[in-house]
């Protein structure tokens, strides 16, 4: 009989910039997770094949993972390697931060629920600055709309958040990328809730 390889726990990030590449490595410290910083980039450098590959050789879970499409409103490098990482067999997705940016002509994604630049978890929408928009829980962004193509099953989780390492300075790596590790918790926590209830 062969062994059954277990799956890797997976966060998905939809921002991959420099600035947000710091306060995802730095959030990703925060929770003992471990970042693929080579998925950073604008858009993402690297193809979903060689991501998967970097995430078995993660030392250990949860790994948080960037995707980037620099602003395209079509289907993009950043959203054609989430969409091979997310369906992957050996890969458990956790969740995903979906990210709002101020791409036109996309449709955007349905969210769980938001965080505020102010680190408060809503049943809303937020903006690029991270202010609450309006009671929907869509979230714009420009390397989202392939998250709607996943069953609950394989994206259970999904939270709608600013601009990564920015609002006004709220998620800034220095000063401990605060609202991003938050986003990073919450995912956790409601991984962990999924967990005892399949038990």
């Amino acid at each position: 009989m062969g062994e059954t390889k277990e799956r890797r726990k997976v966060i998905l990030v939809t921002d991959g910039d420099r600035i947000a590449r710091r306060a995802v490595e730095k959030a990703a410290e925060n929770i003992g997770g471990r970042c693929i910083s080579a998925s950073a980039g604008n858009p993402t450098p690297l193809d979903g094949e060689k991501i998967v590959e970097l995430i078995k050789r993660a030392t250990h879970d949860p790994v948080v993972v960037m995707f980037d499409d620099k602003g395209s409103s079509r289907q993009g490098r950043g959203e054609r390697a989430l969409k091979y990482v997310a369906g992957h067999p050996e890969i458990e997705v956790m969740g995903v931060l979906a990210v709002a940016s101020n791409t036109e002509s996309i449709e955007g994604t349905e969210v769980d629920c938001a965080i505020t630049r102010d680190k408060q978890m809503i049943r809303g929408q937020v903006d690029k600055e991270g202010n609450i928009m309006s009671a929907s829980n869509i979230v714009l962004g420009d390397t989202v709309d392939v998250l709607s193509d996943f069953p609950k099953s394989k994206i259970p989780f999904v939270i709608g958040m600013g601009d990564i390492g920015k609002m006004g300075g709220s998620d800034e790596a220095s000063a401990g990328a605060k609202v991003t590790t938050k986003a990073f918790q919450t995912i956790i926590e409601n991984w962990q809730k999924r967990g005892e209830r399949r038990r």
